[in-house]
């Protein structure tokens, strides 16, 4: 994929740094307890050590390298010792932060649907003033601005919750790629992606709740700054066509308000839900018993859905993730309660569609005599969420989105929509 992009950061993955997390690192009478750090000071570190450079600033910390030191910024007394080893792949677990966490919103506005494209997709397309078809992977010259524009965003992000150093290496990873074809920095957004780092946490963080009233504001005001790489990410240029007859797996550590909304959905097999995030499967079965503390397992049947496998890309392979891209819709095929596993099971039927309001409003438009008519425009354009736009605008939105409707074997689809 992608020459396995150059850049698995000439094999820094094949070394781990190591910090010692006894309470008291000095001492000399209790057994020494190391821990990993995060994958990007890992590259930084490793950046640094290769260059022969004695001290290397991290988020927090000074790395002292000559005497292997780790030193708190905020205390010079507060130091720990540090070591270079060899990486053991057989040492990387699952993580929990990336499969654990409820998939979807709790909550999201009476009659809100949502279509093929996610809604913070099209908004940020928006933003970057895209044509309907304009997309990375369709247009080689507009690839370098939107990975500028992806790589200045995570360095406003970083320094906003106090990650500027692993920001700025993140951005400088993306950098490298800008005049580079889709292949490669899709490759590269999708590495980044998975590598343990504030980037997948942040996105979605802010993704995850989209349909939720309360957080509109925060999603909207991170279109600018998380939305271009999140475009990126979303437009994988290797994978156009639905996935169809995998099943993926996924835990929750879940409130008993939680499950009651997937309890309700079993009830109502007809009404769908969708994942706004990113979100994070595996194709391992077993994942359940990896996460002990988790009480929810899902067992998710694609019948045809765009997703990715990370496995050939990620830092994390024996994770054997497969990342669920937004927008995907699914239903609750059933619930039940395994008393031997003490778990909440619950079944998902993964689904990607337009919504009723894309069939009815585009198909409405193209079988009418008033075609141009403003009124019959704007309400398109509410439907897309494209108000303010002007009546010339409209008509080729109108246009665009006439052609996604009208066949019922969506696996003749694109991830945008389109007809293949």
């Amino acid at each position: 994929m992608a020459e396995t992009i150059t850049m698995k950061i000439n094999k820094m993955e094949d070394v781990q740094w190591m910090w010692q997390s006894n309470s008291n690192p000095w001492s000399k009478t209790e057994a020494a307890r190391w821990s990993p750090y995060a994958d990007i000071d890992n590259f930084i570190i490793e950046a640094a050590y290769s260059k022969n450079e004695e001290y290397v600033k991290l988020d927090g910390y000074v790395i002292d390298l000559k005497n292997k030191v780790q030193i708190s910024r905020k205390n010079e007394k507060n130091q720990r010792p540090i070591q270079r080893t060899l990486a053991n792949k057989e040492d990387k677990h699952m993580r929990e932060d990336r499969f654990i966490s409820d998939p979807i919103a709790p909550h999201r506005r009476a009659g809100a649907e949502y279509g093929w494209v996610s809604p913070f997709i099209i908004e940020v397309r928006k933003y970057l003033e895209l044509e309907p078809e304009q997309l990375p992977s369709k247009n080689k010259t507009i690839v370098p601005i939107i990975v500028e524009k992806a790589a200045a965003g995570i360095i406003e992000e970083g320094k906003t919750i106090g990650k500027p150093y692993e920001a700025e290496k993140l951005s400088q990873i993306l950098l490298e790629q800008k005049d580079k074809d889709i292949n490669q920095v899709w490759t590269c957004c999708a590495y980044l992606y998975s590598m343990e780092s504030f980037l997948y946490k942040k996105l979605n963080e802010t993704m995850r709740p989209i349909g939720n009233h309360e957080h509109e504001k925060i999603w909207q005001s991170k279109i600018r700054t998380l939305g271009p790489f999140c475009l990126l990410l979303w437009d994988n240029p290797f994978n156009t066509k639905l996935t169809t007859g995998k099943v993926l797996f996924r835990v929750g550590k879940l409130t008993e308000k939680q499950i009651s909304i997937y309890k309700d959905l079993a009830k109502n097999p007809e009404e769908y839900r969708s994942f706004q995030a990113f979100t994070s499967c595996s194709r391992d079965s077993h994942i359940a018993e990896k996460f002990p503390s988790a009480n929810v397992l899902f067992i998710m049947e694609i019948a045809g859905a765009f997703c990715v496998d990370l496995k050939p890309i990620s830092l994390y392979p024996e994770e054997e993730e497969e990342l669920i891209t937004p927008g995907v819709c699914f239903t609750v095929k059933s619930y039940e309660f395994d008393a031997t596993k003490k778990k909440h099971i619950i079944y998902l039927i993964l689904k990607q569609r337009f919504s009723q309001s894309e069939f009815d409003s585009v198909t409405n438009g193209e079988n009418t005599s008033s075609n141009n008519d403003p009124n019959s425009l704007h309400l398109l354009a509410r439907v897309y969420d494209l108000d303010g736009c002007d009546l010339t605008l409209l008509l080729h939105y109108r246009n665009y989105f006439s052609r996604r409707v009208g066949v019922a074997d969506l696996s003749r689809y694109d991830r945008d929509g389109l007809i293949i």
